[in-house]
């Protein structure tokens, strides 16, 4: 990409679309096109061809996504197949129509099945079987989009690549204890006990194991992936890590020592989720941030903007 390409960016206002936009105003990019939900409704089929008809972007990074967590997956799965089918097929479509010269789409490491078919997961598994049943609406979603992108190269010669992506977390974020992921959650929950002087009660056991990657490391993984890729590319920091090492550093960053309880009541999901980086680590990519320097950074940001109204 040239930094006076036109560069449509989906999903601007959230956590993979911001961080995205920030680096590359920061690496000098002039012409970049942020569509929020304020913007363009993605998941109407001519609203999103006539945005993308007026906008005519050379490249598109495809953020957007009606995204939860693990209990926010259980309990809206047919609204999180449907807007995410929606949402993708509208994007990838209006790409085509467009004349976008190439597209990186945003996965998820959701798509790989469960069991896992080895480890580390490589690109090659991910139709390899069902995914994990907390996710698999979300996941087959995700995996019609990576479908369609390779049907749209064979029938059109389209470009892409397609970004699954581990466990993602910073500014920006969906802060919600219910539904939200399993780090923004935590630090709304760490931070709302610290505001009343009450306890952090956790879901699961914490034995639950994932690859973390701090997002402003995402969006330069994600711009290396578009210059550098095509296909499907796996994205984390290579770190796997407990869900108890997570709450252990969030508790540090937060000073909230022996205040946290553990629900182990409540689902751990997939119990270990490891990703082959092969393919990213051939770009060059090596994550900046420690992930307690990006748990710090997020915590921060998490308090300042919690005080004035404006946290998500």
């Amino acid at each position: 990409m040239k930094v006076d390409d036109r560069i449509l960016i989906t999903g601007a206002r959230g956590l993979v679309g911001s961080a995205l936009a920030d680096h590359l105003r920061q690496a000098g990019h002039v012409n970049l096109i942020e569509f929020g939900r304020d913007t363009c409704d993605l998941t109407d089929t001519a609203a999103t061809i006539a945005a993308f008809e007026r906008e005519r972007p050379d490249y598109v990074f495809h953020a957007a996504a009606r995204v939860y967590g693990i209990m926010g997956n259980l309990k809206n799965k047919a609204l999180s197949f449907f807007d995410n089918v929606m949402i993708n097929t509208n994007v990838v479509e209006a790409s085509r129509r467009a004349g976008v010269k190439k597209i990186a789409a945003m996965g998820t490491g959701a798509v790989y099945p469960y069991p896992s078919p080895g480890l580390p997961l490589r690109e090659d598994m991910i139709f390899l079987g069902k995914p994990h049943p907390a996710e698999d609406s979300y996941a087959h979603a995700k995996r019609a989009m990576l479908a369609m992108l390779q049907a749209y190269e064979e029938s059109c010669g389209m470009q892409w690549v397609y970004i699954v992506s581990c466990n993602l977390f910073g500014p920006r974020d969906k802060f919600d204890t219910e539904f939200g992921h399993v780090v923004p959650s935590l630090i709304k929950k760490f931070h709302d006990a610290k505001q009343s002087g009450g306890r952090v009660l956790v879901w699961g056991d914490g034995s639950a194991q994932r690859d973390f990657l701090y997002v402003k490391d995402a969006a330069r993984a994600v711009q290396l992936a578009m210059n550098n890729c095509t296909g499907a590319v796996n994205m984390g920091s290579s770190e796997v890590l407990r869900i108890r090492d997570i709450v252990s550093m969030i508790t540090q960053v937060s000073e909230m020592q022996g205040r946290v309880d553990w629900d182990a009541s409540k689902p751990n999901g997939q119990d270990y989720r490891a990703y082959d980086l092969s393919k990213l680590a051939a770009t060059g990519f090596k994550p900046e941030y420690s992930i307690l320097g990006g748990l710090e950074e997020t915590w921060d940001w998490y308090c300042r903007n919690a005080q004035t109204g404006q946290s998500r």
